[in-house]
């Protein structure tokens, strides 16, 4: 099942200490990586590390512990439900073995699964967390339009029978562009009080290489729990004249969950970008 964020540190999986907290301790680390990571996320209960279930920082984890066993627990950008998949999540870690990054790369990747591989890595100061520079997030929402299965699609869109009008959708969900309250657009499980977000850009479009496929992108700075998968099926709803076209605005002001349409499946949702303060580091391979 997926895991709600703890409501202390919205965003990301559980991190160790802080950086001053380890360093008061003499704990602090000499080298810190910054590494670039991209999963399939269905067979995985999500980013955040779990004691019962597979999840993605675990693996990573362990896979950077079989290099370096003295390394500390990685620092995640985002946490990402059960089946969510990114192409381009961070996480750091800090180490005392001075190995080139081309040498983490590929040192790590030799013990994680096929689901999971590393893009890039990256130098940074020990105890960088790279949260306290994110600037903006972009998910993208895969809808595959079909009678049928795809099975190259199987997993990575959500499937649906009906069509819509992509530029009228595409209007309505611009009401939601800009900093609003919100509430009513989380999970349940989510009991942040905080629930204001900016909405940077929100795309309605078919792809141009599949007329079956349509994708939604939505960029903002920081997200609730569920949040763009409500954006998504309430979307979807109004598409299919199961919701009334100005839901998403009756929502931002009456802050009720009940306003909006269906939380849509996670297969189609992935991390597509994620954007950071942050001079042009030394990586490899080198960024372009």
């Amino acid at each position: 099942m997926p895991v709600p964020p703890d409501t202390t540190d919205p965003d990301a999986s559980a991190s160790s200490e802080s950086p001053e907290a380890r360093r008061a301790s003499g704990a602090l680390q000499a080298f810190g990586i910054l590494l670039t990571v991209a999963y399939d996320g269905r067979r995985f209960s999500g980013w955040a590390r779990q004691t019962n279930a597979r999840s993605v920082a675990g693996e990573l984890d362990g896979a950077i512990a079989a290099v370096d066993p003295n390394a500390s627990k990685t620092r995640g950008l985002s946490r990402t439900d059960a089946g969510v998949h990114a192409k381009e999540q961070l996480a750091s870690f800090d180490t005392d073995k001075d190995i080139t990054l081309r040498g983490w790369v590929l040192a790590i990747s030799q013990h994680l699964p096929d689901e999971i591989a590393i893009v890039r890595a990256a130098r940074v100061a020990p105890g960088f967390d790279a949260r306290r520079f994110l600037t903006r997030k972009v998910y993208r929402y895969t809808v595959l339009h079909s009678l049928v299965r795809d099975p190259f699609l199987e997993g990575r869109a959500w499937r649906i029978l009906e069509r819509f009008n992509h530029s009228a959708l595409n209007t309505l969900a611009q009401a939601l562009v800009g900093e609003h309250d919100f509430a009513a657009f989380r999970g349940a499980a989510d009991t942040r009080t905080e629930t204001v977000r900016q909405i940077f850009r929100i795309d309605v479009r078919p792809a141009h290489s599949d007329d079956r496929i349509t994708l939604i992108d939505v960029e903002g700075d920081k997200f609730l729990y569920n949040m763009v998968r409500i954006i998504v099926g309430t979307l979807i709803d109004i598409g299919r004249e199961r919701r009334p076209k100005d839901a998403l605005v009756r929502a931002l002001a009456s802050h009720a969950r009940t306003d909006l349409g269906i939380t849509a499946p996670p297969d189609g949702l992935c991390l597509e970008r994620v954007v950071i303060d942050l001079q042009k580091l030394d990586s490899w391979p080198p960024a372009h």
